[in-house]
Order: C-alpha cells, then sequence, then structure tokens
C-alpha cells in the first residue's frame, strides 16, 4: 500500500481504494505515509510477536510503521544536550 502511495498517479490511488475502502484512509496513505516514507525502498513495517491468544492458542502479532530513523536520532541528541 505505501509502494502505491509513493507512485501517487490515479491508478494507483483506485487500486489502494479497491483493497481499503475507507477514503480518508487513503488520502492519509497518499498524502502523508507517502510523504514520510519518499525516500525508504522498503521496510515500512515492524511486526512484533507478543504471545498467543487465550482460548485458541493462536499467535498474536503487532504491526506498525517504523519512524523515520533521522528524526529519531536528532531527538536522541536534543535530550542528551539538554
Amino acid at each position: 500500500m505505501v509502494t502505491l502511495g509513493k507512485r501517487g498517479d490515479l491508478h494507483a490511488r483506485r487500486q489502494a481504494q479497491a483493497y481499503v475502502r475507507t477514503t480518508s484512509m487513503v488520502a492519509k496513505l497518499f498524502d502523508e505515509l507517502s510523504a514520510r516514507y519518499r525516500d525508504r525502498a522498503g521496510g515500512y513495517t515492524r511486526i512484533v510477536k507478543i504471545g498467543f491468544r487465550n482460548g485458541d492458542n493462536a499467535p498474536e502479532s503487532i504491526v506498525e510503521f517504523v519512524k523515520d530513523a533521522e528524526k529519531e536520532k536528532t531527538k536522541k541528541k536534543a535530550a542528551a544536550a539538554k
């Protein structure tokens, strides 16, 4: 989906709309997320396994977007300087 957002053309937007089905989420994908990951070639998400669900013992995990490493470094340097 992020790759479609990075393409940014009408066909990519319609492909994303066919999959996501929420207009506000497609707009966020094409406006915010595509700008955030413009220089990144891949690896947009991180999957963290959190264990197994009670009842049927199915594995559970959390999928999250990776934050920009440059912004994190500058925040840590600014915090260390204080």
